[in-house]
């Protein structure tokens, strides 16, 4: 009897000395769920120069990328920026399998804070947060107003968070300014009520099926994945083969610890059922890699408070299927797919960098007028042009343009420089001329192409951009000389 108080007291303390020092994996979640959500509420309020971190503004037709405002003709950037997006996924999915899912989504935090939030640590509806497949009993009264107060708070929080998604293409200090006249600007009025009414929706009545059966990130996932990926595994060698085969289609092996046992004597899952009521999702990780895993690693957190009581490592391992539940040494994390991702995503982010940096402080489009050309009683042939210039500095300019590399053709029209305000745009018609025998065709007009390089006269060195065009000169009957 005193042996087997002092092997229980041994065992206790082997657990203890175990679990010590272990932070569950729901606890830093928690902590990454404050700085994604603190990063989303102050990004769109800070600004560079004037300008946004991020901002693709539809009011102002204007992109803003790390405090530069880029004016529409400079979209260019989008496939870059998109083709940063895809790939970061892509990588991160590769190495961490859905930790996007898991640990930065908004509707994972969302549904963190509704339900163990509110629900849970508030209002008490639900009884532990450790279980997630109990809905709350509505059947009485008390537990319907709180479901009615919770829902209330809910749609506070949706407001604040579809507000702050409009934030990204209307800014603070316009949207504010706008929003106070909702009647005013109904088109953001109904886009702000339509995507709190979503989240809304999402979060109390959709719920994870969201992530289940709507989200295509799910179906993407199993083309990415390796053995090396990592994600929540459960090691069936150590716990036991609870289910037949390997695969999404499974059949259940074993109910009852006692007909494990007989199949393997050595099997350490208890059977406990933790890794399957913590789960958001309402999946059992010992089925293996499944679409509806979003990596929350809750299963992680279960198996080892469980084990770690028993002092043995847990079952399910934030691990790859390589390491974990193949036996098959180390996850290799520097293979050539996740090199190869990294290598092109560099590539992309300098080129996004390279191109950024060129940005024109001066747009100029011209297109040609009406007319192909107009000769002159005296022999002078005159081409007309429409010059659009856009100002996209913050002070004003004043604007003018010169012909490079040819001294035959002048400016007829606009005969002096004009100014042009910050952010404002001009048409301007441009006539150019020449008395000068451009060319001896009698068989057709002759297009002669020339540089134009227009530039602000009181920054020159700063504001100038140049743009390819032709002058077309007529057949040389048509030319009096």
């Amino acid at each position: 009897m005193e042996s087997t108080i002092i092997t229980e007291k041994s065992k206790k303390k082997q657990a203890k000395e175990y679990l010590k020092g272990w932070v569950p994996y729901r606890i830093k979640r928690y902590w990454m769920y404050a700085v994604v959500t603190i990063v989303a509420l102050v990004m769109p309020w800070i600004t560079i120069n004037g300008n946004h971190l991020f901002l693709l503004s539809f009011d102002q037709k204007k992109l803003h990328l790390a405090g530069v405002a880029f004016d529409m003709q400079e979209l260019y950037l989008m496939p870059f920026l998109l083709m940063l997006l895809f790939l970061g996924i892509f990588a991160v999915t590769a190495v961490g399998g859905r930790a996007w899912c898991g640990w930065a989504c908004p509707q994972t935090i969302f549904r963190v804070i509704y339900r163990d939030g509110i629900e849970t640590k508030l209002l008490g509806l639900r009884k532990r947060i450790k279980n997630k497949q109990q809905e709350p009993d509505l059947s009485k009264m008390e537990n319907k107003v709180k479901s009615f107060i919770a829902i209330l708070l809910w749609s506070v929080i949706a407001f604040v968070a579809a507000a702050d998604f409009l934030w990204f293409f209307v800014p603070p200090e316009d949207f504010f300014r706008y929003i106070s006249n909702p009647t005013e600007h109904m088109v953001l009025t109904g886009t702000l009520v339509s995507v709190a009414l979503f989240i809304i929706l999402d979060v109390v009545f959709i719920k994870e099926n969201f992530c289940v059966y709507v989200c295509p990130y799910s179906r993407v996932q199993s083309v990415l994945y390796d053995d090396d990926t990592i994600m929540a595994v459960y090691d069936p060698i150590r716990g036991g083969d609870i289910y037949e085969g390997h695969g999404y289609q499974r059949e259940k092996k074993f109910t009852k610890q006692k007909e494990l046992l007989k199949v393997n004597e050595s099997a350490e899952c208890t059977t406990c059922e933790s890794c399957v009521t913590v789960c958001p999702t309402h999946i059992d990780i010992r089925k293996g890699l499944q679409l509806e895993c979003i990596n929350c690693l809750e299963c992680v957190d279960a198996c080892t408070s469980v084990m770690g009581a028993l002092g043995k490592p847990s079952l399910v391992q934030w691990s790859s299927e390589k390491e974990t539940l193949h036996h098959a040494g180390k996850t290799n994390y520097f293979r050539g797919k996740v090199i190869a991702y990294f290598a092109v995503l560099m590539i992309v982010l300098v080129s996004l960098f390279v191109m950024g940096s060129k940005k024109e402080h001066m747009l100029l489009n011209i297109n040609k007028g009406q007319r192909l050309y107009k000769v002159l009683d005296d022999g002078v042939v005159q081409n007309d042009y429409i010059f659009m210039f856009a100002n996209t500095d913050r002070k004003a300019h004043t604007y003018y343009f010169e012909i490079v590399g040819n001294d035959k053709i002048t400016i007829k029209r606009p005969s002096e420089p004009f100014k042009l305000s910050a952010g404002m745009k001009k048409k301007k018609v441009v006539i150019l001329e020449t008395k000068e025998q451009l060319a001896n065709n009698i068989r057709k007009d002759v297009p002669v192409p020339i540089l134009i390089r227009a530039y602000a006269t009181d920054d020159k060195e700063k504001i100038m951009v140049e743009r390819e065009m032709v002058f077309f000169y007529p057949r040389a009957d048509l030319v009096k000389n």
